[in-house]
């Protein structure tokens, strides 16, 4: 079913664009022109500026390809284009970590120094770091994540999905999104002292599990 004729693109939902996207494929641009800065912004911050031009475009090739398998149940497309865009960053976990161990040295040699793409670490994950000597700990703490526990704390944080979100964008169940995340910034608030500049939802009862 597509939208009526002149229908307000900036209302119609995500789902119903891609219905359309079916038998009209220039439609997906709608997409697009809305996440497209979104999950740069999420792939700059893991990888890079650089790289995340390269997966920024990928991500949304392979959301093209791939969308008649959409569950066109679900209004928003934001959780699956952060699911497609993590993966791609899976297939990059030692640059990523190589990158937020050389983030880290970076700013212990010169505090307050910014980050490689000339943007201050700690600016960059949360506007709620307080302490300028912050940024290299928390480069350091993300760096010796497990990667399944740095996905999903970052796609929260970063990319600002709620838990059923995180869920459905890393394609595992709600509790263990809470456990993993739960576990994450213990990791992170020991690193940093007792402080987790990661936290940007009210999170106060996260539940310990298992994942």
């Amino acid at each position: 079913m597509e939208a009526p004729a002149g229908a307000d693109e900036c209302t119609e939902s995500d789902a119903s664009v891609v219905r359309r996207s079916l038998e009209d494929p220039d439609a997906f641009a709608v997409l697009f022109d809305r996440y497209a800065d979104d999950i740069h912004r999420y792939a700059a911050r893991r990888l890079g500026t650089e790289a995340a031009d390269d997966l920024m475009a990928e991500t949304f090739v392979i959301a093209f390809q791939q969308r008649r398998r959409y569950d066109l149940s679900r209004p928003q497309a934001r959780p699956w284009l952060y699911g497609i865009v993590t993966n791609l960053v899976g297939g990059h976990r030692r640059a990523e970590a190589r990158r937020l161990r050389a983030l880290s040295r970076a700013a212990s040699t010169a505090p307050g120094a910014a980050s490689g793409d000339g943007e201050p670490l700690a600016d960059r994950v949360a506007a709620r770091v307080s302490a300028e000597g912050v940024r290299g700990e928390l480069a350091g703490a993300l760096a010796r994540l497990p990667a399944r526990y740095r996905d999903v704390l970052l796609v929260v944080a970063w990319g600002d999905l709620d838990y059923a979100e995180a869920a459905q964008a890393l394609g595992i169940p709600v509790g263990t999104v809470r456990s993993r995340l739960h576990r994450a910034r213990k990791k992170v608030r020991e690193a940093l002292g007792g402080s987790d500049p990661t936290r940007s939802h009210d999170d106060d009862h996260e539940e310990p599990g298992h994942g």
